[in-house]
């Protein structure tokens, strides 16, 4: 399995909206083969990058994916944000999965008993 981190630097005048272009996103790379799962991370502290997790089967299938006709329709939402809206180039990692712990199903937790 190899994990890709797209780390995407947003100005916080622009937070809400590119927050949801994600909540409402068109859902194409959940039907390409050899996808495994995708998460969205909000940074907590200024200044700090959104990472776009997805897993993948295999390196192949991610490729696929990113020259996808898929790719560029799910992609094209992003332009509709102004250049200001990103204060730094994004930068895009893979790393293979050479050791997984899974992670136990967990409940929304209960802000009276934080």
């Amino acid at each position: 399995m190899i994990l890709v981190a797209n780390r995407i630097y947003v100005a916080p005048a622009h937070r809400e909206a590119f927050e949801r272009l994600f909540a409402t996103r068109a859902r194409l790379v959940d039907r390409m083969p050899g996808f495994i799962a995708n998460q969205v991370l909000r940074p907590l502290a200024p200044g700090d990058p959104y990472v776009v997790q997805t897993l993948w089967a295999t390196r192949a299938d991610f490729t696929s994916w990113a020259t996808s006709e898929e790719f560029t329709a799910g992609h094209a939402r992003t332009a509709t944000l102004p250049p200001d809206a990103f204060t730094a180039p994004t930068t895009l990692e893979i790393h293979e999965v050479f050791q997984q712990t899974n992670w136990p199903s967990t409940e929304p937790a209960d802000a009276t008993n934080a």
